[in-house]
């Protein structure tokens, strides 16, 4: 078959071709360094390609071969064994493939703890996933939604902002550990990276709605289930009440939900009441450590 003459390049255009590809290739020169000095593990990259697509285009094979002790030859037999192509990309690996590849180096790794935080609308879930996020042996996933982002929301840190369009071919793809309707928007937990970082042996806090909460329970039994209460219903209004982004409207509607989902405390495993964010915080990671 007659292909095609490639497409003709100015100077200028060539040069900054060349840069890109310069760039990629200091980025994974770095990127192994770190590796074959211990500084980075397989888990650490996993999730480093996750944002960024320089590493993400990395091939798996050049990534072990950086590993201590592991070489291009031991490489490509462990590839060959975990039915991997040789030249497969560390974004095209799927979830049982890095499980694979982070067992095969750290046979004693035990999987981490899945938390998922619940409750009603201004409970104050937001805050208490802030606070654990500083913690290193937690991971605090990022939810995807449809809705608008609040001025004080940044995509990628506070949530993922799709479209509707988006949101439907991430459902279709089966992207979702799960996802419900919440407040006339859609939000879903991106399945991908929280299995990754259970399989590096961290643990992993949802803080979602509660129809999600039902959904991940029925999915992985032994994820634990924590209800974040209010210290008291008048508390709770108080909270809604301040809330400058909503309407009058919308307010009335979120304390009628708040009524229906207070109901649902009983299906959670723990119930926590949130006086005080310290105290909430610890007892989060002593639930993961008694599990």
């Amino acid at each position: 078959m007659y292909m095609g003459m490639p497409p003709q390049l100015s100077a200028e255009e060539r040069n900054a071709a060349l840069e890109k590809a310069k760039h990629s290739r200091q980025v994974r020169s770095v990127v192994k360094v770190r590796v074959k000095s211990g500084e980075l593990s397989l888990a650490d990259v996993f999730k480093l390609a996750d944002t960024d697509p320089i590493v993400g285009k990395m091939r798996v094979a050049e990534l072990l071969a950086a590993l201590s002790g592991v070489g291009k030859i031991r490489a490509n037999l462990i590839m060959e064994r975990l039915n991997i192509s040789s030249t497969r990309r560390i974004q095209g690996l799927g979830k049982h493939q890095i499980a694979a590849l982070i067992s095969e180096f750290v046979p004693s790794i035990s999987r981490g703890k899945l938390v998922v935080l619940s409750g009603p609308g201004g409970v104050g879930k937001s805050t208490i996933a802030a606070y654990v996020r500083k913690h290193k042996s937690f991971w605090v996933s990022v939810s995807s939604t449809t809705r608008k982002p609040r001025p004080n929301e940044k995509n990628g840190v506070d949530y993922f902002f799709l479209t509707d369009q988006e949101f439907d071919e991430e459902i279709a793809r089966n992207h979702f550990l799960e996802w419900a309707h919440f407040a006339g928007s859609r939000y879903g937990t991106p399945r991908e990276p929280v299995e990754r970082v259970l399989a590096s042996g961290a643990n992993v806090l949802l803080e979602i709605e509660i129809e999600g909460a039902k959904q991940v329970k029925a999915q992985t039994p032994e994820a634990i289930l924590v209800f974040l209460e209010p210290p008291s219903w008048e508390e709770l209004v108080s909270r809604l009440e301040k809330r400058a982004t909503d309407s009058e409207q919308r307010r009335a509607e979120r304390l009628a939900l708040a009524q229906e989902e207070l109901a649902a405390a009983s299906f959670f495993d723990h119930r926590l009441v949130n006086d005080q964010v310290e105290n909430v915080v610890k007892k989060l990671l002593s639930l993961a450590s008694a599990h």
